[in-house]
């Protein structure tokens, strides 16, 4: 046989195909005559649904049991959810029993709607009404896969057939609950929606088709919106395509005002957050999601990505996740999954940047922030390099957003020095403590924390606290240094700082006999704390043959802060 480019190109290579156009093919556009989408803005939060007990639940190799699942409930409930899926009461006895609990035990506040999903075969739409006897407010969601390759290739079924089963499921819908005659049934206020599964793959005719039937069996008000839930329940094509879908479903509808438009997305392609928003400037009004995107294969929309993107555009989504670790610690504990690292927002590490450029424009971020704060005494607009948002809107510490390790500049160094000891090293301190804690961290291979940033300046800069008074008693013998002492306590300190300093180098030539060069010094009024206000003091000496060494002293003092800086930057050989 002859190979050519053509049979080669054919062949399976690795495991694929270097011609993957044999196998797949792009997904069919719309070409709406009128798009009107992408010259909108989303100005509002959607209607939120939580599926996390639901599609969330049956996704998990470990599927929550009733407490689990009880607790879950009370969280989202927490977090402010008014629509939440809790169960598929005809798919087995746990899930029936569960929502017997939440309804008996009175466990659902008043204006919360509780929905359970059903597929379109009487007997198990009889057992779902039954599971929420005696609810005060409930959404049916009556499920039904539309698109030609389930019709003809799952349920052997034509178009009409589809619609006349829909139809039929909605009208025996509506005999058991609002025209049962039955008591119970009619303190329950209900709500219908219906989902063309895999509306993705639905030709957006035969999915307005279905859902005008369904609409008329159905006879939503305006007041009591009739749901139709738009799925990509497996997701085959860009977020704009679908959007084009969504939009051309919400401009053909009939009785728009009767209709509430739900999206729920899922993310085979890692693009169910864009394709949810997207969706929502189409006309979308309603979201079903799971709180960090659990949910089968890859999972269904990230709830809380989509509320937080809003929340910084300046729009409050209505969901509160001011706490967003003891979320993460909740649904961890929950679900058994862990959340990644660099989940968006709640991630472990979404916060922190290890490389020294952007800890440098961090910090610079908020050095000019809190300046502005100062100045206004008020809230202002949020600017900062390489952070989206405010980790403190998600009561996360500042102090967690820079993390060191041997990539870091001296930026994020300097932050951690500024937040342990409110000091702002000059220039040369700030390039020799970095060289050494690079040097510590390449040793180790580790990661550096607040902690040993700390030890490591203390222990390279400071006197250690407990023998900071012993340190001085030396320089206190002279005589120059006591009167020049007992001055500043009139004066303004810094000129007699500058003369105690000298007097002290001085003493120390003499003592040992060697020339000292005072080759920096710099002094800071570093803030009240304790009720006192502190003086920073660095010092950077030198001698011949000896390396240049800085010390730094913090005082109330300034002189006896200074005596400090100069005890530690002449500690070789003094």
């Amino acid at each position: 046989m002859i190979l050519t480019k053509e049979t080669v190109s054919d062949r399976p290579h690795r495991g694929r195909l270097q011609n993957p156009a044999l196998k797949y093919s792009a997904f069919p556009k719309l070409h709406p005559v009128n798009r009107k989408w992408p010259e909108k803005s989303i100005t509002k939060p959607p209607r939120w649904l939580s599926t996390d007990l639901r599609d969330g639940n049956q996704a998990l190799p470990q599927p929550m049991d009733s407490d689990a699942k009880f607790r879950y409930f009370q969280s989202l409930l927490k977090y402010g959810y008014k629509e939440i899926e809790i169960s598929y009461p005809s798919a087995s006895q746990t899930e029936y029993d569960f929502t017997r609990r939440l309804i008996l035990c009175d466990a659902v506040p008043d204006d919360v709607w509780i929905q359970v999903m059903a597929p379109c075969r009487e007997e198990l739409i009889r057992t779902t009404i039954e599971s929420v006897r005696g609810a005060k407010k409930v959404i049916l969601h009556l499920h039904l896969s539309t698109s030609a390759c389930f019709r003809e290739i799952v349920f052997n079924m034509t178009p009409q057939e589809t619609i006349n089963l829909a139809v039929r499921c909605a009208k025996l819908y509506r005999e058991l609950t609002t025209d049962s005659g039955d008591p119970e049934m009619m303190r329950t206020e209900w709500t219908l929606e219906f989902t063309p599964e895999n509306f993705q793959d639905t030709s957006v005719e035969f999915a307005l088709q279905i859902c005008e039937a369904v609409k008329e069996a159905w006879q939503p008000t305006v007041e009591n919106k009739i749901i139709f839930n738009l799925t990509s329940t497996v997701e085959v094509a860009m977020p704009n395509i679908f959007a084009d879908q969504v939009e051309s479903f919400c401009d053909n509808i009939s009785e728009r005002e009767k209709v509430c438009v739900s999206l729920h997305n899922h993310n085979d392609r890692g693009c169910a957050v864009a394709t949810s928003e997207l969706s929502q400037l189409a006309g979308a009004d309603r979201v079903e999601g799971c709180i960090f995107g659990n949910g089968e294969r890859t999972g269904n929309v990230d709830l809380v990505t989509l509320a937080l993107n809003l929340y910084t555009q300046g729009i409050h989504p209505g969901i509160d996740f001011g706490d967003i670790n003891q979320v993460v610690n909740m649904v961890e504990e929950l679900t058994k999954i862990p959340l990644h690292y660099r989940a968006p927002y709640a991630g472990r590490l979404t916060f922190c940047t290890f490389t020294g450029t952007h800890q440098d424009a961090i910090r610079k971020g908020y050095k000019v922030r809190t300046a502005a704060e100062e100045k206004s005494g008020q809230v202002v607009p949020w600017r900062m390099p390489y952070l989206p948002m405010d980790p403190a809107d998600l009561n996360r510490k500042h102090e967690a957003i820079i993390r060191i390790n041997s990539q870091s500049g001296k930026g994020g160094i300097a932050w951690f020095v500024h937040k342990i000891f409110n000091i702002d090293m000059p220039r040369g301190l700030e390039l020799d403590f970095t060289k050494l804690v690079k040097t510590y961290a390449d040793s180790t291979g580790i990661e550096i924390m607040s902690g040993m940033i700390e030890d490591l300046f203390r222990s390279y800069y400071m006197l250690p606290i407990s023998s900071q008074g012993k340190s001085i008693r030396w320089e206190l013998e002279c005589p120059e240094v006591t009167a020049a002492l007992d001055a500043s306590k009139g004066g303004s300190g810094k000129s007699n700082d500058e003369y105690v300093t000298n007097v002290t180098v001085m003493r120390l030539e003499k003592i040992h006999g060697i020339e000292i060069e005072v080759l920096d010094r710099k002094m800071q009024i570093i803030g009240k704390k304790d009720g006192f206000q502190k003086t920073a003091n660095f010092i950077q000496l030198r001698s011949k043959g000896r390396a240049a060494a800085w010390g730094v002293g913090l005082h109330e003092e300034p002189t006896l802060a200074s005596l400090q800086a100069v005890r530690l930057s002449s500690h070789g050989y003094a």
